[in-house]
C-alpha cells in the first residue's frame, strides 16, 4: 500500500509515480540513490528515546546500509510535536518551502505499525515541504541536508481526522524517521 503519509489528502502521495524521487537535480550530501531496506544490526542503542503522554518510542536512524528502527511501547502519544536530530548533516539548510528528496519511515504510535516507508520501497521520495502534513515539515525545515531526524507528532500535526486507508485513526500520534538526501528549488 502506498499512502500520502506525509502529504495532504489533495497532494501527490509519496511513493506514487508523481512523487517518486529524482535526485539528479537535488543538492545532496553523500547519499545513495536508494533507501536501504535491510534491518538494522541487532542490539544497537537507540539514538532517541522519548516518553510520551502515554507509552514510549525509541528511534535508531538509518545508515548507508540499514533502514531505521522505530520501537513503540504503546500506545504512544504526544500532546505536542517533538523533533530530534539523530545525526547532523553537513549540507545546506533546508528552507521551509523546498522540495526535498528523503528516505522515511512512518509509524503509528497507537500500535507501532509501519504505515508508509520509502525504505521498504527502496526508493527515496521527493515532494514539496509546503505539501506535507505540518509535523513532517517541522521535522525537515531548518535541518541540514544529510541529517537524519525523528519526529513524534501530535494528531493535529499529522492526520487530525485520521487516514483510514493507512490504519490511522482520529487522535493517533505518528512517528517518522527521516534521512534528508537533498533539496531542489
Amino acid at each position: 500500500m502506498m499512502l500520502a503519509a506525509c502529504g495532504s489528502d489533495a497532494d501527490a502521495e509519496p511513493g506514487s509515480s508523481t512523487a517518486a524521487a529524482s535526485t539528479s537535480s537535488a543538492v545532496a550530501a553523500p547519499a545513495a540513490a536508494s533507501c536501504p531496506s535491510a534491518a538494522p544490526a541487532a542490539g544497537g542503542t537507540p539514538e532517541w528515546t522519548l516518553p510520551g503522554a502515554t507509552g514510549t518510542v525509541a528511534v535508531t536512524g538509518s545508515t548507508d546500509s540499514a533502514a531505521p528502527e522505530v520501537t513503540v511501547t504503546g500506545p504512544f502519544s504526544v500532546t505536542a510535536t517533538q523533533v530530534h536530530t539523530l545525526q547532523a548533516g553537513a549540507g545546506p539548510v533546508v528552507p521551509d518551502t523546498a522540495t526535498v528528496s528523503v528516505c522515511y519511515m512512518g509509524v503509528n504510535g497507537r500500535d507501532g505499525s509501519v504505515f508508509d516507508s520509502s525504505y521498504q520501497r527502496g526508493e527515496p521520495a521527493e515532494f514539496p515541504l509546503d505539501g506535507v502534513v505540518p509535523g513532517f515539515q517541522k521535522a525537515i525545515a531548518g535541518q541540514n541536508v544529510g541529517s537524519t531526524v525523528a519526529v513524534a507528532m501530535d494528531p493535529a500535526d499529522g492526520y487530525p481526522e485520521g487516514q483510514p486507508s493507512a490504519g490511522i485513526q482520529k487522535g493517533d500520534s505518528l512517528v517518522f524517521a527521516i534521512k534528508i538526501l537533498g533539496i531542489t528549488g
